[in-house]
């Protein structure tokens, strides 16, 4: 077996460097590229994604965050609403008796260990292209070209390469725009973590989480990233200048929350 640490110290740091950082590349971005390039899967699946451009054209959509403040939001209210669900969000299926209009999840920690949950799920998927070794394509799995070291941009076109913006949730609001949603509304982004730490650290949760809607969210021994608060807030400041720039609107219903890019609205009175 190669001893790692001993090949590190006798390589020049530079030279070490560089090998590391071309290694990082390649496993983690250009083998996806050129998988997509070659990949007839990849075809049909950008054929399958052209089929949700503008099909909710003028409409408006929710955007459901896993913060706690779910509990304190009456979801009843968006039957017949289309709701865009992240990650984990299916624990709160039975729980509020409740369903997403759709699943969408880019994290690779949390793709590799809840991948079976998400396959068993009977709603449209929106999984990144990284996962698919994890997922079969068909009309109701779709790949997302996604990516975490794109230049910081907002793309309204899902079925190129879309930056993810430190948080899922900038990923649904540039799916949303696709989709020809003329208003999104945030729910249960709190936009608050109790656990800190640096931005987009890897832990494993020691115990229950405080962070999400359920204590299981991230429960004991699963592995997952701390927030980048500030990388999401400029990714967020990107996606009202789009919105806006095209008489759109992302409007903030959550329920206490601590974002402060989107225009504020009480969650009751959106359905007086």
């Amino acid at each position: 077996m190669v001893d790692k640490e001993y090949i590190k110290r006798i390589v020049p740091e530079p030279l070490w460097k560089l090998a590391s950082d071309r290694y990082w590349a390649w496993y983690n971005r250009d083998r996806h590229l050129l998988a997509r390039v070659f990949s007839t899967a990849w075809m049909n699946n950008k054929k399958h994604l052209e089929t949700w451009r503008d099909r909710y054209k003028g409409e408006r959509c929710f955007v459901v965050g896993n913060g706690p403040s779910l509990r304190n939001t009456d979801l009843s209210k968006l039957k017949g609403e289309f709701t865009f669900g992240m990650n984990r969000i299916y624990l709160a299926f039975d729980a509020y008796n409740f369903i997403t209009s759709c699943l969408v999840a880019v994290n690779d920690l949390v793709l590799e260990q809840c991948h079976q949950d998400i396959n068993a799920l009977n709603i449209p998927k929106f999984i990144t292209w990284r996962a698919r070794q994890f997922f079969q394509p068909d009309e109701s799995t779709l790949f997302l070209d996604t990516d975490y070291t794109l230049p910081e941009d907002f793309n309204g076109n899902a079925a190129g390469r879309i930056f993810e913006g430190f948080t899922v949730t900038y990923v649904c609001l540039q799916l949303a725009y696709f989709m020809g949603f003329s208003q999104a509304i945030l729910i249960g982004v709190d936009h608050n973590f109790a656990t800190q730490g640096p931005a987009n650290a890897v832990v494993t949760s020691e115990g229950d989480d405080p962070n999400h809607f359920s204590t299981n969210y991230f429960g004991k021994g699963f592995r997952w990233q701390l927030p980048d608060l500030e990388g999401s807030e400029r990714a967020y400041q990107m996606a009202r200048t789009a919105y806006e720039a095209d008489g759109r609107q992302v409007l903030d219903a959550t329920v206490g929350g601590k974002l402060t890019i989107f225009e504020k609205v009480e969650y009751e009175k959106l359905f007086t």
